[in-house]
């Protein structure tokens, strides 16, 4: 049987991933004896895509997880940090900052990248469908539009952005939650007819999955929904997947089934909706009677941040390539409105164009290869997120 085109672990751990001319930097540095010399190396962005304001800082514990056992130190904002890029085009502040050889880490800078970019690209578009979804529920259901290998990539970024469930089990086991979901319309085909699919799921299923039947496979949604009433007798919810040919207004469309099921007493029967919904979408019915919504494509395909690794002090002394800025520096952020500021000393006074002092924000995340501190647990990471977007919203 052939192989899958993915990396396994030890394949990106072992360097297998990188772009070759790392390995032949390594290579001619250790023939020419200065493999050992130290540096800073400095990981930034300038501009965020698609004119985001803010972004959301993610990936970090999988770098560290990377690195861990190599003599390197580094120095962070903490996972789950929102913040702003700089608007006046001067020093790149650092999201990142790591010590030690470069020849140490130096092969892992493509994944070090990968795992930061990506990430935050997500998270960050998740959070932004948070706050466009007026707060309610939203369910991350993009993993069947990226390569299977990442899943749990994405769904933990996702959900640390501020969805509310992810889909996949390996994004369960990750997340620490329970994996979401309803049926495909695969189910209703097969069984021939919505009703005898409906009752199939709910003789067959563990009763502990909530009963949400999706009823736009067959008929009228409004008709579905009824039928899903009738035939489940705990039902939760129904969902509308409706197709763009097919949907015409979907606020009305929406509005009339849910007039259908309060008529017929089902008042407690919640209406999610899914199918192509991005921030923008989701934005322009969030203020209808639709409880949760279940986005895909636009948060599993997120921009992914444009960050890059610089080195800028070796052997103790300030170096840069052009375009770059020299020294070690350290990272502040305004506790008002998230605007980055940077410094050459841990303890300076900056204010932010706010009027607000910025606080220094990055922290020792690893010494010599050994983590500092416990791992934060994915929810422990999306509450502060969460805690941040709002704020951040309501400026």
């Amino acid at each position: 049987m052939a192989d899958l085109f993915n990396a396994s672990e030890s394949e990106i751990r072992d360097g297998n991933t990188m772009d070759v001319y790392f390995e032949r930097t390594n290579r001619i540095l250790e023939s020419r004896g200065i493999a050992g010399v130290p540096v800073w190396a400095e990981f930034t962005g300038s501009s965020l895509p698609r004119g985001w304001d803010w972004a959301v800082f993610c990936g970090l514990q999988e770098v560290l997880n990377l690195l861990e056992g190599k003599p390197v130190s580094i120095h962070s904002v903490p996972e789950g940090t929102v913040f702003r890029p700089r608007t006046d085009n001067s020093v790149r502040v650092p999201l990142m900052n790591l010590y030690g050889a470069y020849t140490d880490f130096g092969e892992m800078e493509t994944a070090i990248l990968g795992m930061l970019c990506q990430p935050s690209g997500i998270a960050t578009a998740a959070a932004r469908t948070k706050i466009a979804a007026k707060w309610k529920t939203v369910l991350a259901f993009g993993n069947r539009r990226m390569h299977p290998a990442i899943s749990g990539v994405i769904d933990r970024s996702a959900y640390i952005g501020g969805c509310d469930g992810v889909s996949s089990k390996i994004g369960g086991e990750i997340t620490g939650t329970t994996p979401v979901g309803t049926v495909p319309h695969a189910l209703m085909l097969m069984m021939g007819s919505n009703d005898t699919a409906f009752k199939a799921f709910d003789e067959v299923i563990e009763p502990e999955v909530p009963r949400i039947m999706l009823i736009d496979t067959f008929s009228d949604e409004r008709t579905a929904a009824l039928d899903a009433c009738r035939s489940v007798k705990n039902l939760k919810g129904v969902r509308l997947d409706t197709p763009g040919s097919r949907r015409g207004n979907f606020r009305d469309l929406i509005n009339e089934v849910r007039w259908e099921l309060d008529m017929y007493g089902y008042k407690d029967v919640e209406i999610i909706v899914s199918g192509g919904l991005d921030e923008d979408s989701v934005a322009a019915i969030a203020d209808t009677c639709v409880s949760s919504f279940g986005v895909g494509t636009s948060i599993s395909n997120a921009p992914t941040l444009d960050l890059s690794m610089d080195i800028v002090e070796k052997n103790g002394k300030p170096l840069s390539k052009r375009g770059k800025f020299g020294g070690r520096k350290y990272t502040y952020r305004c506790p008002h409105c998230f605007e980055m500021g940077v410094s050459l000393s841990p303890d300076d006074d900056l204010k932010c164009h706010c009027g607000s002092m910025m606080d220094m924000i990055e922290v020792p995340v690893m010494k010599d290869g050994v983590k500092v501190g416990p791992d934060r647990s994915p929810s422990e990471i999306r509450e502060s997120v969460l805690k941040q977007v709002k704020q951040i919203s309501e400026l």
